[in-house]
């Protein structure tokens, strides 16, 4: 197996692992630590195969825009910490772990040695050969998870709706509305 097969399959094992994370901890800050890992692994994939356009797209929309976005949820819901225990050290030696481990593939993706033992080629497709090849065998897998990110999107904003406190029928009516 060849140094770019390995970081490729580690690479998607912590992705793997990342997203599993993120859907299983009850902390939603926790959640969005390992989802933004998820989103960064994904650009370090796209780098490897050759898409470093789409990398950076990655990185800016998805870990940046779209992470801000749910820290809004979160913040919108008042989710509150349990307690201080949330706070301690222990809790946060699982999402470090992974972080570095992220750090450590991306050092060794993007600063490989020249005069290495074996030098890591670097491959470049063009943007629209990657999205017609994407769009043209992949079609169904993109619109899936183009709901999957809708329904995700409604339901936090029924989340957020769901807190809001119910009219009980005694609002006045204004004098354009009577």
């Amino acid at each position: 197996m060849s140094l770019h097969a390995a970081i490729f399959y580690l690479l998607g094992a912590l992705i793997l692992g990342s997203a599993g994370l993120a859907v299983t901890r009850r902390n939603p800050v926790h959640a969005v630590v390992y989802l933004i890992f998820s989103f960064v692994g994904s650009a370090m994939l796209f780098f490897l195969l050759g898409a470093p356009f789409l990398a950076a797209l990655e990185v800016i929309i998805y870990a940046g825009a779209v992470m801000i976005l749910f820290l809004f949820v979160v913040m919108m819901l008042k989710a509150e910490s349990a307690d201080q225990a949330s706070l301690s050290l222990r809790r946060w030696i699982p999402p470090l772990v992974v972080g570095l481990l992220f750090v450590a593939l991306a050092a060794l993706t993007a600063m490989r040695e020249p005069g290495g033992a074996e030098v890591l080629k670097s491959a470049t497709v063009a943007p629209r050969v990657f999205g017609r090849y994407v769009f043209e065998r992949y079609w169904l897998a993109v619109e899936i998870i183009s709901v999957l990110l809708l329904l995700g999107l409604l339901a936090a904003v029924q989340l957020g709706i769901k807190g809001t406190p119910k009219g009980n029928g005694t609002e006045t009516k204004t004098g354009a509305e009577s």
